[in-house]
């Protein structure tokens, strides 16, 4: 990585977390009302009027940089968490990097996830669940290997020796 993207990233990331925080929403709030107090004094005048409007417009242009390239960061190492996730666990591997399919390969993978979930709900329907959303435990003990459900629980000696 050369130096100024490394400079890049780390300026970008930095600038991202300080302006998406609440205090300073609140003084951009502020600085917009004291413009806005400030009217009289000069006469509500074109310069007055332009000051607010350049500043927020060259704020604006350079913002949407800042925040791209840290979305784009963001983006791209959820995506290599989640390819990884697939690559070392039972999933169909061929989700793997579908971010680079073309928009109708992906819509058309997408039209099938939707219709396995609607056939999912519909089977969950006929076991009695009567469509209620999964619990948030319900994939986790899905997944668990049938042999791990029907392992013995530890023995008192070994809690206690987990717990000290």
């Amino acid at each position: 990585m050369s130096g100024f993207t490394t400079f890049f990233t780390k300026f970008s990331t930095s600038v991202s977390k300080w302006t998406g925080r609440p205090l300073v929403f609140a003084c951009c709030c502020g600085l917009v009302i004291l413009w806005a107090l400030s009217g009289p004094v000069f006469g509500f005048s074109d310069t007055w009027q332009l000051v607010i409007n350049t500043s927020t417009t060259i704020i604006t242009f350079l913002m949407v940089f800042l925040i791209q390239n840290t979305q784009n960061r963001d983006s791209n190492a959820l995506h290599a968490k989640l390819d990884e996730l697939i690559r070392v666990s039972e999933g169909e591997n061929g989700f793997i990097g579908i971010e680079n399919l073309t928009d109708e390969e992906l819509e058309a993978i997408l039209a099938e996830c939707d219709k396995n979930a609607t056939e999912l709900r519909m089977a969950s329907k006929k076991r009695g669940r009567n469509g209620e959303l999964p619990s948030l435990h319900a994939s986790k003990n899905k997944a668990e290997a049938p042999s791990a459900r029907r392992k013995a629980k530890p023995t008192p000696r070994k809690t206690a020796e987990r717990s000290a």
